[in-house]
């Protein structure tokens, strides 16, 4: 079992995964229902009228809409841009298009785009080539 010290408030705790302890992350769940209640009751507000209103840092809305919990009516938005081509995006870190693009290149990368001529008893045949250097010794 590891122990971590928790990224936000500097309490010790198990770690499981997540760099923020359980008391943190209840935290941001209750956060995240005022946020989502108060936008549900005024669906136009701007970010920093949530954030004065339910009293939650803007640092912390803006998280949750990089975490695609949240998203951004306006299309054209300055505030959040594809991390990949910098495109203005309502939610989340990548546009749909860097997103589609990046699971064919991770599907390639995997074995996706395997040529089935390679494949025997559905495994990949294991090529290995012995260099002269390691050869002669």
């Amino acid at each position: 079992m590891d122990i971590k010290n928790c990224s936000r408030c500097g309490k010790i705790y198990a770690y499981d995964g997540f760099n923020i302890c359980m008391q943190c992350r209840r935290k941001d769940e209750d956060d995240f229902k005022i946020i989502k209640e108060y936008i549900d009751e005024n669906p136009g507000a701007t970010i920093s009228e949530v954030s004065e209103e339910t009293e939650i840092d803007s640092k912390k809305i803006i998280e949750f809409l990089r975490q695609g919990r949240l998203e951004i009516k306006d299309e054209n938005n300055v505030l959040l841009t594809c991390e990949k081509c910098g495109k203005s995006i309502k939610t989340g870190r990548f546009c749909e298009k860097c997103v589609s693009e990046m699971q064919r290149e991770f599907k390639q990368s995997i074995g996706g785009g395997m040529n089935p001529k390679d494949m025997k008893n559905g495994r990949a045949k294991e090529k290995i080539r012995i260099t002269d250097k390691y050869r002669n010794q």
